[in-house]
């Protein structure tokens, strides 16, 4: 029965705090101190929440104690504490682990505590350079890594603060348990279980050995501290650990044996190899490795501890050892390996097959690839709770298996496109059009049936290989390769009929179409695979800093219809270049007075165009339709979740429809007329940009802030992540049409002063007309006003209204342009100077912006 002598445990309901309640049952009075709405810390504790983040939760935790069992406490283990193995600094180190403390022990000098131990690591001493030297309590602080500086700095804070409260700095060795319950351990045992090539190879000294320590003996020694708390010293350094430290050679020989019946043989490698190879699983492959830098920085350390002062004070002595402990621990995973998993929070998944056999069929089991290691970062000390986010995981599962006919109907895709040639007429020279046979004998294109019977094999091949992807994009298990499989092919579809010149209409337009909805079912109407878990169940949309989402859909709703106009522009003279229809539509402009053909179709068939091996009006109807996909893709909060996608998209949008639209403008300097539907193509896409900036602008914040918070970028580039700031956005914009206007104007403005500019840009392009301007000096006229107008355009995006600046410099361009160049008279050269100083003047000044904030970026609204 437990008499009446109060114990606190902070971190109660986590692997130590719940051990240490157990040992203590029965002999007090125990109190656990943990978060609230986590665990509850196991019976017959008392439960009291404590946010160790707050002063204020704090004093009114400990007015909880006091309400309920007084003011006299003989004993408080602070095991809480935020941990995780990135090896890299985090807020939460303070917050937690320093302040933490700092908040509990003043709290606590309004009681009568006879005892406070907290619960830190032998790692904040200086490792040794020698496996003969052993370290105590008077041994150099010298932590190397976060989490033991955060204990370091913890215990300096105690030492200041502690007052008359009776201190333990409890410096711990690594903790285990019969069944591993170590992360260290346990990695290293999964790893040669799996046969993986990293559990053969080790960065540093093979005699490199740390002290542990069992759980039972940890616990014993918590016992003993707390039933000689009278007789202790009122500050006192205490390190527990096992003398006997096992070199990291011999660790694995016992664990090869146990497991495999053979002494494991292991391989020193330079640290640098280690950490590109630490840095490739990362950073390129895209792999959660356990192995961080840190780790093989310090594989040649050495943690071997004198426990002289606990074996005088406490008497204690550890009753265990890693040596014999082991092989229990591999027998207990040979037992149930997937239970085994679960218990040191690695992915069960990766030993699923391997059931529960007999040791003698270890040798034949199947090896998977290295597991990826569940560490929750809990605020606890011990081993967090269960990860965040398993409800919603579920709801995830189950929102997949609603979306299950996107693959069948992918499947059925397949199939049409795969039995479309046999329903064909056949194609031959004889029965196509002129405009066909014109387009062979001028491109020099191979024959008319060779073409189409390239084609046709194509369809076949990519239908069935669309089913088969169909098929597999079924299974877990293959679906995160075989939906990217599947949008591959149709990727090909897009570019296949112009790669074989296709002949046919129907067959250009069924690729097409089958592309496309290929496309959309693998990876736009269903969850996109590979994508952050973290990431996706982070509800926050607003970027930190933004005062909206640059991702809505009424953002992005305008792009799509923009690129709609492209698109169907495109096809038009795509159908033209193939010979598919004999003429193109051309209102305005009328061509060369010898050439039958009009401006239009001049152009799509000029030299530069001639320059493409492929119809250059398919690659742009390729890129409308891309931008078509890719602005409908996604959530409010890509952003963050698809920083690929938005990177993509806006190379497609931004550079690429910069490069287009100057194509475009030169048509008439070089070819010497104009294409109606390419003007209106290029005037959909110089609308686009602006849309788009914020958008890449609000990524590429996320990235670098990923980078600065040590993330793996390529991993974080192409997986998203979650954020730590930010605003969740539920609005609906879609709900009426000024709701969707308004949301979708969101960080564009058009001040008069850039309209101004748009209006010099337009006059410049018609000085041929109104002053009669010719040669050089009308062909600069025209470029310069047509570059005018896309700068002023594009800085009508607030990201991007510093862009300005660049149409002073065609001002002063216009100024001296008049001297320089030949074909300007009087009146010509004065509306130069005069247009290029108001020009100047018109660049200069900001123009009035919203009230909208954009973060860091609000710096470069200039």
């Amino acid at each position: 029965m437990a008499n009446d002598d109060i114990v606190l445990i902070t971190g109660s309901s986590g692997y130590l705090g719940a051990a240490i309640i157990r040992r203590l049952a029965g002999k007090y009075t125990l109190v656990g101190l943990d978060r609230p709405g986590g665990p509850a810390p196991p019976s017959p504790a008392h439960q009291i929440d404590l946010d160790l983040g707050s002063d204020k939760a704090v004093s009114e935790a400990l007015d909880q104690v006091r309400a309920r069992f007084g003011g006299r406490i003989a004993s408080v283990i602070h095991l809480a504490a935020y941990y995780d193995v990135s090896g890299e600094p985090n807020p939460l180190y303070e917050k937690i682990t320093v302040q933490g403390t700092r908040r509990l022990i003043e709290a606590l000098k309004a009681f009568e505590v006879e005892q406070f131990i907290f619960a830190s690591t032998m790692l904040v001493h200086r490792p040794t350079d020698m496996p003969d030297e052993r370290i105590n309590e008077e041994w150099p602080i010298d932590p190397q890594w976060a989490y033991p500086e955060s204990k370091v700095q913890a215990e300096q804070l105690l030492r200041e603060k502690h007052g008359e409260i009776p201190v333990v700095l409890l410096r711990i060795a690594g903790v285990y348990d019969d069944i591993g319950h170590s992360p260290f351990i346990a990695q290293q045992i999964s790893r040669i279980y799996e046969h993986r090539l990293s559990a053969r190879v080790y960065p540093g000294m093979l005699c490199a050995n740390q002290s542990f320590v069992h759980l039972d003996d940890l616990t014993d020694a918590v016992v003993r501290l707390i039933d000689r708390r009278r007789d202790l010293p009122p500050e006192l350094p205490l390190l527990v650990g096992e003398p006997d430290a096992l070199g990291y050679e011999e660790v694995q020989d016992i664990i090869g044996c146990a497991l495999h019946g053979e002494e494991w043989t292991t391989i020193r490698i330079p640290q640098p190899v280690a950490k590109a190879g630490v840095w490739l699983q990362e950073e390129v492959l895209g792999g959660d490795s356990f192995i961080k830098p840190w780790m093989v920085e310090a594989s040649n350390d050495h943690y071997i501890l004198d426990i002289a002062r606990a074996q005088s004070l406490l008497d204690w002595q550890p009753r265990h050892s890693l040596r014999d402990t082991l092989p229990k621990m591999v027998a207990a995973l040979k037992r149930d390996p997937t239970g085994w998993y679960k218990e040191n929070k690695l992915n069960p998944a990766l030993v699923a097959w391997y059931g529960q056999r007999p040791a003698a069929a270890d040798k034949h089991r199947a090896h998977g690839g290295a597991p990826r290691a569940d560490e929750s970062k809990d605020s606890k000390g011990g081993h967090g709770a269960m990860p965040a986010g398993h409800d919603h995981m579920a709801m995830m599962e189950a929102d997949a298996k609603k979306l299950r006919w996107v693959f069948y109907a992918t499947i059925g895709l397949g199939l049409w496109l795969a039995a479309s040639p046999f329903v064909y007429d056949a194609i031959t020279t004889a029965n196509v059009g002129d405009a066909v046979r014109w387009v062979t004998v001028d491109r020099g294109l191979p024959t008319v049936e060779s073409r189409a019977a390239a084609l046709r094999i194509s369809d076949i091949a990519s239908g069935l290989l669309i089913a088969l992807f169909g098929a597999l994009s079924l299974s877990k298990r293959s679906a995160w390769w075989a939906q990217w499989a599947s949008t591959f092919v149709g990727l090909w579809l897009l570019f296949a009929p112009m790669i074989f010149w296709t002949p046919s209409g129907a067959q250009y337009l069924n690729d097409t179409l089958i592309g496309s909805a290929v496309i959309a079912f693998s990876v736009l109407v269903p969850m996109m695979p590979g994508m952050s878990m973290e990431g996706m169940m982070d509800p926050k949309s607003i970027p930190p800093g933004w005062t909206y989402s640059p991702s809505t859909f009424a953002q992005r709703l305008p792009i799509a219809y923009l690129g709609l106009i492209g698109l169907l522009i495109s096809r038009v003279l795509t159908a033209y270049q193939l010979g598919h229809i004999n003429s193109a539509w051309e209102p305005f402009f009328a061509g060369a007075p010898t050439d039958p053909r009009n401006g239009a179709e001049e152009i799509i068939t000029s030299d530069v165009s001639k320059a493409w091996p492929i119809p250059d009006a398919g690659l742009g109807a390729i890129s409308y339709l891309l931008e078509i996909l890719m602005a409908v893709m996604g959530g409010r909060d890509r952003w963050r979740t698809m920083p690929w996608m938005v990177t993509f998209f806006g190379i497609l949008v931004i550079p690429l429809g910069v490069v287009s639209i100057y194509f475009i403008i030169i048509q008439p300097i070089l070819i010497g007329t104009w294409c109606t539907l390419c003007l209106i193509a290029a005037l959909a896409m110089l609308i686009m940009i602006p849309f788009a900036l914020d958008e890449v602008i609000a990524m590429g914040q996320f990235l670098y802030w990923a980078k600065c918070r040590g993330k793996p970028l390529i991993r974080t580039f192409f997986k998203g992540d979650a954020v730590e700031g930010g605003q969740e956005d539920r609005s609906d914009a879609l709900s009426s049409p000024n709701a969707f206007w308004s949301d979708a104007s969101r960080g564009i403005t058009l001040p008069w002063t850039l309209a101004a500019s748009i209006a010099i840009g337009l006059f410049l392009m018609f000085t041929r007309l109104a002053f009669g301007t010719s040669g050089a000096m009308a062909n600069s006229d025209h470029l310069i006003g047509a570059l005018t107008i896309t700068v002023a355009v594009i800085a009508t995006a607030e990201v991007a209204r510093v862009l300005r600046l660049i149409n002073a410099g065609f001002g002063l361009w216009l100024i001296v342009a008049p001297f320089l160049l030949e074909g300007a008279g009087a009146s010509a050269t004065v509306a130069s100077i005069v247009l290029g100083i108001a020009l100047i003047a018109l660049s200069l000044p900001k123009g009035k912006r919203s009230e909208e904030h954009y973060a860091g970026w609000d710096r470069f609204v200039l």
